[in-house]
């Protein structure tokens, strides 16, 4: 586990040695909405991109293209980590529904879009 977190910490460096910058936004969700000014995430290709999310009722997020899930629940803030490697715009979804009690998760609109621009 030690050497994992490590070999994640050089990686992170190399990452922004080689151009890239580390991107931090904090995105609260109230009555299942992200603010307005954080529903367009814009990042460069290589950027390292982390969105620290909270809400105000627990929520399954996805982010599609590069396939994250966290699950956010209230007083806690949840971290989505990862490069900017792939260029395009990438929607992030709240899911809804428990799978764990029988019930599919379905997609609701998306709460953001990531928008990773070439370098």
């Amino acid at each position: 586990m030690r050497r994992r977190c490590v070999l994640a910490f050089l990686l992170f460096w190399l990452t922004i040695g080689a151009g890239g910058a580390e991107r931090v936004f904090n995105i609260r969700i109230e009555n299942g909405r992200a603010p307005e000014n954080m529903r367009f995430v814009r990042v460069n290709q290589g950027d390292v991109v982390k969105l620290r999310w909270s809400t105000d009722r627990a929520v399954i997020l996805h982010l599609h293209g590069y396939d994250i899930e966290r699950r956010v629940t209230p007083g806690q803030i949840v971290e989505m980590i990862f490069e900017a490697r792939v260029t395009g715009r990438f929607p992030v979804h709240v899911h809804a529904g428990d799978p764990t009690a029988g019930r599919p998760a379905r997609e609701e609109a998306a709460l953001v879009y990531v928008e990773v621009y070439p370098r």
